[in-house]
């Protein structure tokens, strides 16, 4: 029997991509006052950041239960004796945690193993797809980990914001902290290190900074996989796709607006691309 990969929401894989691999996701909760939604199910990222753009109270996420984490395991436990659970960064939320707590929850036997990818976005979701691939071509789990802990340090992102408001009040801004006191025209460069969010640079204007997103992709000798992904505009999204089609063809950039669990911490603006390759 193959290894059965599983992933959170936040790592914003396509669907076809999904079940094309045989990737299970368990969605993060995105609560809005006194309703709970599960992320890209109950709640489309369009119909989130409408709301978002005209809700006076702020979502908050949260993270899914063991009991979710364990059913899951245990569903999977049917079809396979070996699963791998890909989880976004553990310096970013506590569903690592809840993922790895939940294997003592399960009711029928399977070996299990549990790594924090230290990222989310497409970079989480590129390590998703690499596990996959290779557990669908009947690797064991620790060959299909192997693969996945070499990918974590062959991905990376850089993105731009038009506000760093939603980072602080979610409490994921990190070392981008220091741009809160900066004058007020400015536009943040973000990406992840070591699982926490840091500062990549600032520009003067919205189009300085999609500047630096393309001569980020294009700082890249080879290129596996590649991700333009938005949060509300994407016009600039499409049109940044089209300049990097000739780094890599428009048909294998994938395009996504971010679900809502990532929208909550980044509001509508963000702009960003994700790349697994190599830079030599």
């Amino acid at each position: 029997m193959t290894v059965k990969i599983v992933t959170d929401s936040v790592a914003d894989l396509p669907s076809e991509v999904v079940k094309e691999l045989g990737i299970t996701v368990i969605p993060i909760l995105v609560r809005w006052g006194e309703e709970i939604y599960r992320d890209g199910i109950d709640l489309t990222a369009e119909q989130f950041y409408e709301r978002l753009k005209r809700s006076k109270i702020p979502p908050v996420t949260s993270v899914p239960s063991p009991g979710t984490f364990a059913e899951v395991y245990d569903k999977l436990a049917q079809e396979a004796n070996e699963i791998l659970a890909i989880i976004l960064s553990s310096r970013l939320s506590g569903t690592y945690g809840v993922a790895l707590q939940s294997i003592g929850l399960m009711k029928r036997k399977c070996r299990v193993k549990v790594i924090d990818s230290g990222w989310a976005t497409m970079t989480e979701g590129f390590i998703v797809m690499e596990a996959a691939k290779v557990a669908q071509a009947g690797a064991s789990l620790d060959e299909v980990t192997d693969v996945a802990r070499k990918t974590i340090s062959r991905v990376d992102f850089l993105c731009t914001f038009d506000t760093l408001e939603y980072l602080k009040r979610g409490g994921r801004i990190g070392k981008a902290q220091a741009f809160l006191g900066s004058i007020l025209n400015i536009n943040p460069l973000i990406t992840l290190r070591n699982g926490v969010v840091e500062p990549a640079g600032r520009t003067r204007s919205r189009a300085k900074a999609i500047e630096r997103l393309y001569e980020f992709a294009l700082s890249y000798s080879h290129i596996e996989e590649l991700a333009i992904e938005d949060t509300a505009c994407p016009d600039e999204a499409e049109a940044l796709a089209d300049r990097l089609s000739a780094k890599s063809s428009k048909e294998h950039i994938f395009r996504s607006k971010m679900t809502p669990a990532i929208g909550t911490h980044t509001g509508p603006g963000l702009l960003l691309v994700a790349v697994l390759g190599d830079k030599d």
